[in-house]
């Protein structure tokens, strides 16, 4: 049992877009940043030791054997030559806990400025995490940051928390994935989970290849320098980095793709198809280069890829990933069919309380959407209730939120899994204090 609740506990949401860190009690994370890496390997570039000398200040780099790792919004917004944008995670697992380990340094020694060994951790987990990742995080936290206690939460029931309900159906639509979770009591109902590999980045490729296949070039920041010439008036200069990688071009193209999509997409009203929304008004957005591009019908197909996957295959460009939406459900069969797995006795309240969680789900219209899809769709006696928090940051942060209220509750403060218990019992005791 840990005792210390005189120190305040760090709560870490590592999703697989974005990286969520701050302190139990307080209502948003100080710490937000991208879950990628940008990494160089040593071997390849043949005098790494020559400093980077347009970088400013000293970036946040560590190496692990031959490779040196980038984190954070400034280090990856600064080109590099052959540093590949890599990401940790695949399908909700983690694939390379090098990576791991200089993110979770960067959020805790660079953004908040904390010495791990004083606050227990709380680590927000997919549902689907397996017992051999949850030992692995256990024994890192344990053994390389010395945390006095450790827990592990399911994003679902850290969601449901955040709501103030014990039982509900969350619906998270993250950047890699999304999942729909049942949670009784306080507890995922692992049965009913459903999981799609339809997320915000799919999305993002999505408007990104429609827009290339209509002639619209996305020029990443680092490829063109502007000019003033006169008042108001600027002149492009495109710049060439033949080291650049193909990841990193991609990832600064996601970056302004990722801000066209939040700003101009929306769920639409009914199920999107080509005659309706062919000549529906354009609208405007100015890219980082000075261009002005108009977007049409794409602001409603793009997000109806949630409700139909298979719009996916009429995208020029995504074919390789037609074949793996093929199989996939969209939103309100997923819905209907995780409750469908509950007991009888709880499906009329999981109806009534389905609670859109993640960055994704705070689109335009998407609660609106969903809410009236499900009417016509499930049984006539449920009632069905979309509830969304009406502000977007709460439905992005909703996971990080349901930790902070979670480890800040005093009844909480003997569930902690510490330091003395894993040096007695081993990582394979997190299964029984972490349920």
């Amino acid at each position: 049992m840990y005792g210390g609740d005189e120190v305040s506990a760090v709560v870490v949401d590592l999703g697989s877009h974005t990286c969520k860190a701050g302190y139990a009690g307080e209502d948003a994370p100080k710490a937000v940043f991208p879950s990628v890496v940008g990494s160089i390997d040593q071997m390849e570039v043949d005098d790494p030791d020559i400093p980077d000398k347009n970088s400013g200040s000293a970036p946040d780099t560590k190496s692990k054997g031959n490779r040196k790792f980038y984190v954070g919004s400034q280090d990856l917004g600064f080109r590099r030559d052959h540093m590949e944008v890599l990401s940790p995670i695949k399908d909700g697992i983690v694939i390379d806990w090098d990576m791991v380990e200089s993110i979770w340094d960067h959020a805790l020694r660079k953004c908040l400025l904390i010495d791990p060994k004083e606050h227990p951790m709380l680590l927000a987990e997919p549902c689907s995490n397996t017992q051999q990742q949850r030992e692995k995080a256990a024994e890192i936290m344990f053994e390389k940051y010395q945390v006095p206690a450790l827990f592990l939460a399911k994003n679902a029931v850290l969601t449901s928390f955040a709501s103030g309900r014990a039982t509900s159906l969350i619906v998270d639509s993250g950047g890699g994935s999304t999942t729909v979770a049942a949670v009784h009591d306080g507890y995922v109902l692992q049965k009913a989970v459903a999981t799609s590999p339809i997320g915000g980045e799919l999305l993002t490729d999505c408007l990104l290849k429609s827009l290339e296949h209509k002639g619209i070039s996305i020029k990443p920041r680092y490829a063109f320098r502007r000019k003033e010439i006169r008042p108001g008036e600027f002149q492009t200069v495109d710049l060439d980095f033949p080291n650049t990688t193909e990841s990193y071009k991609l990832y600064s193209q996601r970056v302004i793709v990722s801000d066209i999509k939040e700003c101009v997409c929306r769920a639409p009203d009914t199920p999107y198809d080509e005659s309706s929304y062919s000549n529906i008004p354009m609208t405007s957005y100015e890219l980082p280069d000075g261009q002005t591009i108009e977007i049409g019908a794409d602001r409603f197909k793009i997000p109806d890829i949630l409700f139909n996957p298979s719009l996916v295959q009429s995208i020029p460009g995504m074919e390789t990933y037609a074949e793996t939406t093929t199989s996939v459900r969209g939103l309100p069969q997923m819905v209907i069919e995780s409750i469908n797995k509950c007991d009888v006795d709880i499906r009329r309240e999981l109806f009534s309380s389905i609670l859109l969680a993640g960055g994704t789900a705070s689109m335009q219209q998407l609660k609106e959407r969903l809410e009236k899809d499900l009417l016509e769709e499930s049984p006539q006696a449920a009632r069905v209730k979309v509830l969304a928090s009406g502000n977007a940051t709460e439905r992005r942060f909703s996971v990080w939120i349901g930790g902070s209220i979670l480890a800040s509750l005093g009844s909480f403060q003997q569930m902690w899994f510490s330091k003395s218990e894993f040096e007695e019992h081993g990582a394979s005791y997190i299964q029984r204090k972490c349920p």
